[in-house]
């Protein structure tokens, strides 16, 4: 017996090494992929200048991501020699891998090396063009003490705030309304999800152009007022930077808050259009996620209710709402994290103004790793990504904490 035990733990030890060299070696490959050098055609010209690069500029990189290479082929070298003398978990363990390789291969390329290369610099003064340079901490705190970057923050809590909160109402809304009988049920149904399927430039552009000072929505108010005698100011929607709190005190109280006071001022009048579009094009999406839940739901429920002398706004609050809180969770965390990531609107349209009242943490690393306003700076923009991945954590955590306490009962 204990021969029959003894036998294959050589080539068990055999393919414990094999596991680790694999492991290790793949993922020094994807460092040396991802290493933060000096870029320019000299540097790029060859193999050979592109290794010597590495050695001299991305070598405290390489032997930072060699460590953690080792210590994940150390672990994964422990599994294989446990499972390597079963040769049914052996067999298991080859097939499952190899099925697996063409995605870690992208994932370890694409995505691990990127956050670790990310990382790295979020230490550093780098630009791209010369050597990086270590400077601690110093990236986080220089984000701290920036106006634009609490600005950011401040704007997109707005935006996450008030987006996800609408659109998660009007999308149970829709869905309820929805899932009620009546006629051409499909057609409204593909005519509510139809903005969702448009492309985000497209439809940001179509705004653009319908908030124009020239545009179709300046033409709807003074058309309508019109026709009750008041004559309408054309808005430049997307140019003004008023805010709601602004507007408020200045149209009750004669107020005026000055500009240097931009926390007190609220949202400003082209934030909250961007908003309409976000939640004109998102509420949709999250109504089809609703609309499936409540289809899940059994009728007897409300028949009992029902019965009981239930109303209908009672059944919504009774029945309704509750058993759609896993969904609510889902629709809220993902509005809250696309919300948080906003970019894509904010470059077409208005670009972070006016007064940086629509300028966004990624907006702002996206202007800070590119030198738009400015020299390079890859690592203060790296280290602004990650505060706000932080905060995404956070908001997420809470979120999952505060909506999913009960929902294990649905």
């Amino acid at each position: 017996m204990q021969t029959r035990k003894a036998a294959p733990r050589g080539p068990a030890n055999l393919a414990a090494v094999g596991a680790f060299v694999l492991v290790f070696g793949l993922i020094v490959i994807v460092a040396l992929m991802n290493a933060p050098i000096r870029l320019g055609p000299e540097v790029m010209a060859s193999l050979d200048s592109y290794l010597a690069e590495v050695r001299n500029t991305g070598l405290p990189f390489i032997i930072i991501v060699g460590v953690m290479a080792a210590a994940l082929g150390v672990v994964a070298a422990g599994v294989v020699r446990r499972e390597w003398p079963h040769p049914r978990r052996r067999r298991a363990l080859v097939a499952g891998y190899t099925f697996l390789t063409p995605y870690l291969l992208v994932t370890l390329t694409f995505t691990v090396g990127v956050i670790l290369f990310a990382l790295y610099i979020a230490f550093t003064k780098y630009d791209i063009f010369t050597e990086p340079q270590w400077v601690g901490l110093g990236n986080f705190g220089k984000a701290f003490e920036q106006k634009d970057f609490w600005q950011s923050l401040y704007n997109v809590l707005w935006y996450a705030v008030i987006v996800t909160t609408v659109q998660t109402i009007i999308a149970i809304a829709l869905a309820v309304l929805l899932n009620t009988p009546m006629r051409f049920k499909q057609f409204f149904r593909t005519i509510f999800y139809a903005p969702s399927v448009t492309s985000s430039v497209v439809i940001t552009l179509i705004f653009v152009w319908l908030y124009l000072k020239t545009g179709y929505i300046n033409l709807l108010f003074d058309s309508v007022l019109g026709l009750v005698g008041i004559k309408w100011i054309a808005i430049n929607w997307l140019g003004d930077p008023r805010g709601l709190f602004q507007l408020v005190a200045d149209f009750f109280f004669g107020a005026r808050i000055p500009s240097d006071l931009w926390f007190l001022r609220g949202p400003s009048i082209a934030w909250m259009c961007l908003m309409f579009q976000n939640i004109f094009t998102t509420a949709p999406t999250f109504m089809i996620m609703f609309l499936a839940a409540l289809q899940d739901i059994n009728p007897a429920l409300y028949e009992a209710a029902s019965i009981d002398g239930a109303n209908g706004w009672q059944r919504f609050w009774k029945i309704t709402l509750p058993l759609l809180r896993p969904i609510i969770l889902m629709v809220v965390v993902l509005g809250t994290i696309g919300t948080l990531q906003i970019f894509d609107q904010v470059y077409l349209a208005t670009g972070g103004g006016p007064l940086g009242t629509t300028l966004t943490p990624v907006y702002m690393i996206y202007t800070e790793a590119m030198g738009k306003q400015g020299p390079i700076q890859m690592g203060y923009a790296s280290a602004v990504a990650f505060i706000l991945a932080i905060l995404i954590f956070v908001f997420t955590f809470v979120q999952r904490r505060v909506i999913e306490r009960g929902t294990e009962m649905y």
